[in-house]
């Protein structure tokens, strides 16, 4: 186990009924003027949107708002967002909606206080040393953003997806109640259910050894995705499920609680980016379709993880099995269980052909190799999309 420093500042309240402690949570910051962040307006047609403004109503506190996130948050929303906030004096940001749209609200915290473009920010030519204060409700399960300091923003224009990650962008408060997930469409809890799945991935797959609780806080997450996973799906208002759900999202992507100690991967995440850079798919989709050739193409690295994987994770019985054998009945496992769920297998099932290869390759790798499970170099991705497709 390495050494490490462990912090997270954020506030979490969850439950059912924990919406109504907005206000108060508001309060608490001595907030004046909010900028409300939202997505394409499904929060109004849930009726959450005005649930929101009554509790903001009731702080007295004054509402901007930047509304219309897209699901791969562009910068220049995030431009928009932090002129309306130096505009009108907004002192508070409060995210409502999932990853997306927290992502844009966190770029925004960050951008207002500096003199530059928050560009620089994802491409490391500058450092975030301060943000607005900012608050979340969550309504999907999926990225962990709401207990973490990263986001991740599309310049459209340049076809480039980046990311950040700082403390000073780590929520004050995330309400987390379960119940607002209920109207999220299939497709969405699908993607949820992958994304929660691939960032354990990024951390459990790790050359770092003797690290017995870290593995097994993994493979916990893990299997209780698995478990709720479907039943969320059969039924969207199983609270069980869904607050299962909630929190293993949370827990799998918070600055790294599951992980402390060990060396992190995320190469499949770099190699996604730049594909839903390009193609504009949802993040978790591209994850779907990457993940297990990204597993067959690196599980000879440290083999014993993915024998253990299999048989902890998927109930393979080893008996009579190789290693190898053991090893790819978990990857195909994590095939089948993915398919079975609704998400994608191939590249082409997303429109996508073999055009930008390439390119989407070199991007990977523009700040150097990529992963420690196995460092990538351009040609190692290569081989991995090609085999996506």
């Amino acid at each position: 186990m390495n050494s490490f420093a462990f912090h997270n500042p954020t506030r979490i309240i969850f439950g059912a009924g924990t919406l109504d402690k907005l206000g108060e949570q508001l309060a608490a910051f001595g907030t004046k003027t909010a900028l409300l962040v939202y997505g394409g307006g499904s929060i109004k047609q849930s009726g959450l949107y005005d649930r929101v403004l009554q509790q903001l109503e009731q702080a007295g506190v004054r509402t901007v708002e930047l509304a219309g996130i897209e699901p791969n948050p562009r910068v220049s929303t995030v431009r928009k967002g932090i002129e309306l906030c130096r505009a009108h004096d907004v002192d508070f940001i409060l995210a409502v909606g999932g990853g997306s749209v927290l992502d844009a609200a966190k770029a925004v915290a960050v951008g207002v206080p500096y003199e530059g473009d928050v560009w620089d920010f994802l491409i490391r030519k500058a450092q975030i040393q301060s943000a607005l204060p900012l608050g979340t409700v969550l309504t999907l399960s999926a990225t962990g953003s709401e207990m973490n300091g990263n986001s991740v923003i599309t310049n459209w224009e340049e076809n480039l997806k980046k990311s950040f990650g700082s403390i000073h962008a780590y929520p004050k408060f995330s309400i987390l109640d379960p119940t607002l997930t209920y109207s999220v469409p299939a497709n969405q809890t699908v993607n949820g259910i992958v994304d929660t799945m691939s960032h354990v991935f990024e951390q459990y797959f790790s050359l770092t050894t003797d690290t017995p609780l870290q593995e097994r806080l993994c493979e916990s997450i893990l299997q209780t995705v698995i478990e709720n996973g479907e039943k969320a799906l059969a039924q969207p208002d199983n609270y069980e499920a869904r607050a299962n759900l909630m929190l293993c999202s949370t827990y799998a992507l918070n600055g790294g609680m599951i992980s402390v100690g060990m060396q992190q991967d995320w190469a499949t995440h770099m190699i996604e980016h730049e594909v839903s850079a390009i193609y504009d798919i949802a993040h978790a989709a591209g994850l779907s379709v990457l993940f297990p050739n990204w597993m067959t193409y690196v599980h000879g690295e440290r083999l014993d993880r993915f024998v253990q994987y299999a048989v902890r994770v998927w109930n393979i019985d080893p008996s009579g099995k190789s290693d190898e054998e053991v090893a790819r009945a978990g990857i195909q496992a994590t095939r089948d269980y993915f398919t079975r769920i609704g998400a994608p297998s191939r590249l082409s099932e997303l429109n996508i052909g073999d055009d930008q290869l390439e390119r989407m390759a070199e991007e990977t790798v523009g700040f150097g190799p990529v992963g420690s499970f196995r460092k990538l170099q351009a040609g190692d991705v290569l081989e991995i999309l090609r085999s996506s497709l």
